[in-house]
């Protein structure tokens, strides 16, 4: 995710926090020669890309890879379960008069 131009129109966020708190956040932006207004719409601004990443980012273990490879190469034959709930969905979910 890329930062907002400041061409565009911007929204306001405010936060209360403890005189600590912000003591600390303005010696880090201090630190890195930024206002506290950019250290923390930036430190935030990654937090909220992480957080984003790992919910829709699937990673597996090298033994979890193998068992998914062999199961998209042979498939299982689908059992009743599988075969009701692909029979609910079609009739929720499909358009009438469209088959697969």
């Amino acid at each position: 995710m890329t930062p907002t131009p400041k061409s565009q129109s911007m929204a306001r966020l405010e936060a209360r926090i403890n005189p600590e708190t912000k003591a600390l956040m303005q010696k880090a932006a201090d630190l890195e020669g930024r206002t506290l207004t950019d250290f923390v719409v930036s430190s935030a601004q990654a937090a909220a890309c992480k957080v984003i990443e790992r919910h829709q980012i699937l990673q597996l273990t090298l033994e979890e890879s193998v068992v998914f490879v062999d199961a998209l190469l042979d498939p299982p034959e689908p059992n009743n379960a599988l075969k009701l709930a692909a029979s609910h969905y079609k009739e929720k979910m499909l358009p009438h008069g469209i088959s697969n």
